[in-house]
């Protein structure tokens, strides 16, 4: 099997909803990673052979294929196709398994995956509109949204408040941390945003993590979907906008490129998962994705398990036994936002950089996805 690499990783600073990045398009933000990908890697932009871009809602200026439109907003040649798909929450990390199963296979030499979401711009559920869920699935299954399932979950694991009050105070801590200590800096490219005042501002910091998230400030937060439940605005990820990519080749033409690749990947999984439940995937996708690598959850230096809902981490650790300090060391979607088809490679590109910042070797990443679905990925820092 040929030898699949990433080369470089790039992402925006996460902006909130109605925050620093409100003003501007997905395409053109899309289209300003796309272009300092290639810049960093010192690749031509003619020599790529796909753009897979995630993007969940696909309406207004995320319509009509944003792929192939930001990349030729980037200025690259108009022989390079581009293609957005959509795995909800888990898009751009798909899209890095597309792009990664294209270069194994000996189709492709070069492939940039990666997402984009302005939750500002085209609002979540935009898409949807007044469509029903249809009745011979819900024959089938009881459908309910996120948050109800997220209630489903807490109950099921015995979760109480305070815990997803408590991991929620810790992800924000650990999020403020890491962006004082600059843990973030390499992988942002900074967008140039207009102010009111019609002057240009670099914007290079993510936005959503605050000051004084404690217990006590969250635990004052009324549940948002069950007025007897626990779930709140302050223990479920943050509605963002940004955009993230990643640059995949087989190592055969990284060496002939004499590029030093920063990783490989070496295992990828999808699973399905229960529909009403939801978010309890990545538990399924993380077994499987460690089984086909020969890998335990012990070998692993680092994980990065997608903050939709505090309890989705939380019970992914009484799941799979693994290390609490491990997982999301720099904060996660709870503090840093989810703008959704970017996610997921948003997260491989924060884990490629700790990696490299700590000497580890194994990452790995999962995220949940809508309709009960999951993805897992495992990359080796090559040194």
């Amino acid at each position: 099997m040929i030898e699949v690499v990433i080369v470089e990783g790039v992402r925006t600073a996460i902006g909130r909803r109605k925050g620093a990045l409100a003003e501007y398009r997905a395409d053109e933000l899309a289209a300003v990673v796309l272009d300092e990908l290639v810049n960093r890697a010192g690749v031509d932009k003619a020599d790529i052979d796909d753009v897979i871009l995630g993007c969940v809602t696909q309406i207004g200026e995320q319509s009509a294929n944003i792929a192939r439109t930001a990349a030729l907003i980037a200025d690259f040649p108009i022989h390079v196709p581009g293609v957005t798909i959509d795995r909800q929450c888990g898009s751009s990390q798909q899209a890095v398994h597309f792009a990664a199963q294209a270069i194994a296979s000996g189709d492709m030499d070069i492939v940039i995956a990666g997402g984009v979401e302005s939750m500002t711009r085209e609002p979540m559920f935009s898409n949807v509109g007044n469509t029903k869920v249809s009745t011979k699935l819900r024959e089938k299954y009881e459908i309910i949204n996120q948050g109800l399932s997220s209630e489903r979950m807490v109950q099921k694991w015995s979760l109480t408040r305070e815990e997803l009050d408590k991991y929620s105070s810790e992800s924000h801590a650990k999020a403020l941390d890491a962006i004082e200590k600059g843990h973030f800096e390499k992988e942002i490219v900074p967008v140039e945003v207009q102010q009111e005042d019609g002057s240009l501002k670099s914007f290079t910091t993510d936005e959503g993590p605050r000051e004084g998230s404690t217990v006590e400030v969250l635990g004052g937060l009324k549940p948002v979907f069950d007025e007897n439940g626990v779930i709140t605005a302050g223990n479920a990820s943050q509605m963002s906008d940004g955009a993230s990519a990643v640059l995949l080749m087989s190592r055969k033409k990284a060496d002939e490129l004499g590029l030093k690749p920063k990783a490989r990947i070496i295992a990828r999984s999808v699973t399905g998962s229960d529909p009403t439940l939801m978010l309890t995937g990545p538990i399924e996708a993380t077994k499987k994705v460690l089984l086909k690598a020969g890998l335990t959850i012990e070998d692993m230096d680092t994980y990065e398990v997608n903050e939709a809902f505090a309890q989705v981490p939380l019970v992914w650790l009484k799941e799979t036994g693994a290390n609490p300090e491990k997982l999301n060391p720099d904060g996660g979607a709870i503090a840093l936002g989810h703008p959704l088809g970017a996610t997921g490679t948003k997260l491989l590109v924060t884990m490629l950089h700790r990696l490299e910042r700590i000497g580890g070797r194994y990452g790995l990443l999962a995220i949940c996805e809508g309709m009960g679905m999951a993805n897992a990925t495992i990359i080796e820092r090559i040194e």
